[in-house]
């Protein structure tokens, strides 16, 4: 069997580095602790291994992030994880688009869904990105999922104002006056306030 691997870090014995294995929440910290505690105490690397569900490089690697760092070398560091797909400018154009709206005649839309991105991003950054990615980076700008109704590209805004202001209040066929229904009646059975709410 190998011979034990040398520990440089003599500030916790082989016990304290068993209570702190106890008192760790992390499985894998834990047995790493206790993997340097049994080369601390002289055993050999394969055992010290072995009993710390590693390979003896591992464990050397191990070993040398304890020199190094102490305990906290023997927590997994955070992982950065994976690359964006887009550039931080990528992401505050494909922003810009949104904010600005797509152009009917060019993007023929009216309104932006997450495929349509999709295949504008795809096009000008010829990165692939799937719908759901899309809806993720959406949220991750900032923009709801709510969106209003979109507006027609030939919609005339101030013909539908004259047309509201000039449109005759309708109130129903059951409250013209000297219908049956008609409130002012004596013995009316309509409820009250139902002419009110139809206007």
């Amino acid at each position: 069997m190998s011979s034990a691997i040398e520990i440089v870090r003599l500030d916790l014995s082989a016990a304290q580095l068993r209570a702190a294995a106890r008192k760790s929440a992390d499985n894998k910290t834990a047995r790493r602790i206790l993997a340097i505690a049994m080369v601390l105490e002289g055993h050999p690397r394969e055992v010290a291994a072995q009993a710390g569900a590693m390979d003896r490089q591992t464990l050397r690697d191990w070993v040398h992030r304890y020199n190094a760092h102490g305990l906290d070398g023997l927590v997994d560091r955070p992982r950065c994880g994976r690359r964006p797909r887009l550039t931080k400018a990528q992401e505050a154009e494909v922003a810009q688009w949104v904010i600005e709206g797509p152009d009917p005649r060019v993007d023929g839309v009216v309104r932006w869904r997450c495929v349509d991105l999709r295949n504008r991003i795809a096009a000008r950054f010829e990165v692939e990105l799937h719908e759901r990615t899309i809806g993720k980076l959406l949220d991750k700008l900032g923009f709801s999922s709510i969106s209003p109704r979109p507006l027609h590209p030939q919609a005339d805004l101030q013909a539908q104002e004259t047309f509201k202001k000039t449109l005759p209040i309708w109130r129903g066929p059951r409250s013209r006056p000297g219908s049956p229904a008609d409130p002012s009646r004596s013995g009316s059975k309509t409820k009250p306030g139902w002419a009110s709410k139809a206007r």
